[in-house]
């Protein structure tokens, strides 16, 4: 048995190492380190509550909307306020965004460039690849950065700026829309929509969303050639490289909901898939938050009382500990390992490729990737009518009144997927402030149990061949999670 050492990981947010366990060119085990601490949950104490809407965007530069959702619905429960219909849509609007660009950087700028490498050189293939994807060179990459460049500027206009953006609040939103606003805004937005089309899908993405099998998908697949377009061209590589079977999940996948609208739906549902029973016996159930907790055994942080509900949670560093090995906790469900992100939504939601997908293979890297390019062709015909069903002339905020004490929840999906606050306010100030995000989730260590968390697991099996400081097989796994190290150590 040898220990290898890999990280940091480049193409990731924030710092991240991987500390392997290997044997006959496999991994055995493996063990996720989160290397730096922040504080966020230690600065937030004893500051003024509506701080919070100040402080938690700056948690991360990437996904600081989905900090703003989250930590705007934990004061909005605190304060027993309701968005008014145009406040929901605008927010939805600028989550939307931020997250469809996390989505289009994922796939173009951190995923596909490794299939650029030369290890994957006797693949006939690997021209094409590295002609679209290599790193800072390839043609569609620089295409994609700048579509996403001309994108974010949908959030000037929703939000006043990027990143960080401060107008999403527990009433709605401070920035309302004006009618001629509306309409530069679908442009851009169809703008988005003719580079998806033309150049990721090369097809309309109503039909993208419509498949509804891997049998449709791979006639679709066989009906043009294997690099027309970026998604024939990712199904082809994953297909002969073996994609559908690498990096194994838990089987277990929790989504919060997404995008909610006036009447209590949301665009994608809120549930618990669990597929870990004998095969076809895999049911959707209710997500009860109630079950959450955050266990520290293996943290540089302290566990004393044992594993707690982020609403009573604690982040107390403990550096010393023996048994540690990480700055992130390990977020579990009634005390079990899941998985979140967009093939968790998908398949919570009952997309029905998805589903058909999962029952194949499972969550592996494979349909990871293709849930959040599935995302891109079901979000954006949704913002098209979010934008067309905005009353110009109707608030986007209600003004609401924040008691002196008071506890209240916060649940959204980011883009990597499920995101929790959870405050506590006395004398108006917070008393505690906790957050699970969604790496916290995939990234966790183990718990005291000794149980390793979704990513630990995936890395089992994975090949890694002697001579390969950075194994190809755990790049494209941890990738697939896509992490965020800076919000799992906030």
């Amino acid at each position: 048995m040898s220990r290898l050492i890999v990280g940091p990981f480049n193409r990731v947010e924030g710092d991240l190492e991987v500390h392997l366990d290997i044997a006959d060119g496999v991994v055995k085990s493996a063990q996720v380190n989160s290397t730096m601490y922040r504080g966020f949950e230690q600065i937030l104490l004893n500051k003024p509550a509506l701080d919070a809407l100040i402080y938690v965007p700056r948690i991360c530069g990437i996904c600081s909307v989905s900090q703003s959702v989250a930590a705007s619905r934990a004061l909005a429960d605190a304060m027993g306020v309701i968005p008014p219909h145009n406040g929901l849509l605008v927010t939805n609007l600028m989550l939307a965004t931020e997250n469809l660009a996390d989505h289009l950087t994922h796939f173009y700028l951190f995923f596909m460039p490794d299939f650029a490498r030369d290890h994957y050189a006797g693949h006939a293939w690997h021209a094409v690849v590295r002609e679209r994807f290599a790193a800072q060179q390839g043609q569609h990459a620089r295409l994609a950065l700048a579509a996403r460049q001309r994108w974010f500027t949908l959030l000037g206009t929703l939000g006043g700026k990027w990143p960080h953006t401060q107008s999403v609040l527990p009433g709605g939103s401070s920035r309302a829309i004006e009618a001629a606003e509306r309409i530069r805004l679908l442009g851009r937005i169809r703008e988005f929509r003719a580079f998806l089309e033309q150049t990721l899908f090369a097809a309309p993405l109503e039909a993208i969303a419509a498949i509804d099998s891997e049998a449709e998908l791979q006639a679709w697949h066989a009906a043009a050639a294997s690099d027309d377009g970026d998604l024939r061209l990712f199904l082809t590589l994953a297909w002969q490289t073996g994609l559908d079977a690498m990096g194994p999940g838990p089987g277990l996948y929790m989504a919060n909901g997404s995008y909610p609208g006036a009447n209590g739906d949301t665009l994608f549902a809120r549930g618990l898939w669990d597929a870990t029973g004998a095969a076809g016996s895999a049911a959707l159930h209710t997500l009860d938050p109630a079950t959450i907790t955050e266990d520290a055994t293996h943290t540089w942080l302290s566990d004393a009382g044992g594993a707690r509900h982020p609403a009573v949670g604690m982040t107390l560093p403990d550096i010393d500990k023996p048994a540690a090995y990480t700055w992130n906790k390990a977020p579990r469900l009634a005390g079990r390992v899941l998985e979140t992100g967009a093939l968790a939504r998908q398949v919570v939601d009952g997309h029905p490729l998805i589903r058909d997908a999962v029952q194949r293979c499972g969550g592996t890297v494979y349909t990871r990737v293709l849930a959040r390019l599935l995302e891109l062709a079901l979000v954006v015909p949704a913002m098209e009518n979010w934008l067309k069903a905005l009353r110009p002339d109707e608030p986007c905020f209600v003004p609401a009144t924040l008691p002196d004490d008071a506890v209240g929840v916060g649940l959204t999906e980011a883009a990597r997927g499920s995101l929790g606050h959870w405050v506590t306010i006395r004398n108006g100030k917070l008393a505690n402030y906790q957050i699970v995000a969604p790496t916290s989730w995939n990234f966790s260590p183990r718990d005291a149990g000794g149980v390793p968390g979704a990513l630990e697991s995936a890395l089992v099996g994975a090949a890694a061949p002697a001579g390969e400081d950075t194994p190809v097989a755990v790049q494209h796994i941890v990738r697939s999670f896509d992490p965020c190290m800076v919000c799992t150590v906030h």
